[in-house]
């Protein structure tokens, strides 16, 4: 669906030449939602925009369904950008219009009749959950009232292709959920592929197939959602996925326990899918007679599956935590002795 081809874009200063995005590779599959996740500078935001030509290439090219996009004409590019949308971190509405006319903007410029754009915004109106609101300004909407108004514009021509840059930073923590839930709704019900530029690791986790991880303008891991979490590659990959799972206190209380049981062993034991959900620690205290101290834990759920860790502590040693780790293996829990 999305062929990113050996991808560069620089910007050449007076002093400086910056490489924004430098030689990226990336294929998205049809009906994917893939994200695309680093920190401020990692180029991110710039390889989007060259996913429906607001920004050029430096080299490379870019392919959606069948088009090469930086080799289009400005008018074939125009017709491109109605099925390769696009949604904003600030919304971008205008203000001197009501709901209903925002939606109705790109239709106008599109040169549909009157009567299919009133049945399309009313239509979407309904997808987006704005009933009764349609007569209303921006400035008389929430945040992520705004923002369903930005999608249910996205959505007017039809697209196949949903770019989202940022589209939830500016939001609270439930607003964001309900905006994630409703693009995973849409993806359903309209078969769209969506594209996710995020600095979120819990959007990431949420609603994403797949992710690549960006560093100064380079792509430096690309997985599954469930593999990023459950072994995550890079030092940045490890960075939001600590920061998701709020392990910064994880190492004050293994020094603590070390401290108080020099001779005790901490394990972290890695859960996918269902084993989350199943006593095994428990099975394995009453299998061994052993005390464990728990020092800090979390499940999250990923878009398919439950993900999570539990760090433990223990003084049995020798062959006896040799078999310890061994059951928790043959139940496919990761293990790994901290030291």
């Amino acid at each position: 669906m999305i062929d990113i081809k050996n991808v560069t874009k620089v910007f050449k200063g007076k002093k400086k030449t910056v490489h924004a995005v430098d030689d990226v590779s990336l294929h998205i599959e049809k009906g994917e939602i893939f994200g695309i996740i680093g920190y401020s500078g990692a180029g991110k935001s710039t390889l989007i925009r060259m996913l429906n030509g607001l920004e050029t290439l430096s080299s490379g090219d870019v392919v959606i369904g069948g088009d090469t996009i930086n080799t289009l004409s400005k008018k074939a590019l125009r017709k491109k950008r109605q099925k390769v949308s696009m949604i904003f971190q600030h919304f971008n509405l205008l203000w001197s219009r009501t709901v209903y006319e925002n939606i109705r903007l790109p239709l106008e410029i599109a040169g549909v009749s009157k009567s299919e754009m009133d049945a399309r915004v009313t239509e979407l109106i309904h997808l987006v959950g704005l009933e009764g609101r349609e007569h209303n300004y921006p400035s008389e909407l929430s945040g992520g009232q705004k923002q369903r108004v930005g999608i249910a514009r996205a959505l007017s021509n039809h697209p196949e292709v949903l770019l989202c840059d940022e589209a939830t930073s500016a939001l609270d923590p439930q607003t964001t959920d309900e905006i994630l839930d409703l693009l995973v709704k849409i993806r359903e019900e309209l078969d769209l592929t969506i594209v996710m530029i995020t600095h979120e690791m819990q959007v990431i986790r949420k609603i994403c197939d797949r992710a690549a991880v960006m560093e100064n303008g380079k792509v430096i891991e690309v997985a599954p959602i469930i593999e990023l979490f459950q072994n995550p590659k890079s030092s940045v990959t490890k960075r939001f996925v600590q920061d998701d799972l709020d392990d910064e206190d994880v190492d004050v209380q293994i020094k603590a326990i070390k401290e108080s049981f020099p001779n005790s062993t901490v394990l972290k034991l890695g859960f996918v899918g269902t084993k989350a959900n199943r006593p095994i620690v428990s099975q394995v205290i009453k299998t061994y007679d052993l005390d464990m101290n728990v020092l800090s834990g979390n499940i999250k759920q990923t878009n398919d599956a439950s993900y999570g860790h539990l760090y433990v502590a223990t003084e049995v040693q020798g062959e006896t935590l040799t078999k310890i780790i061994e059951q928790f293996e043959r139940e496919n829990v990761s293990v790994e002795v901290i030291k």
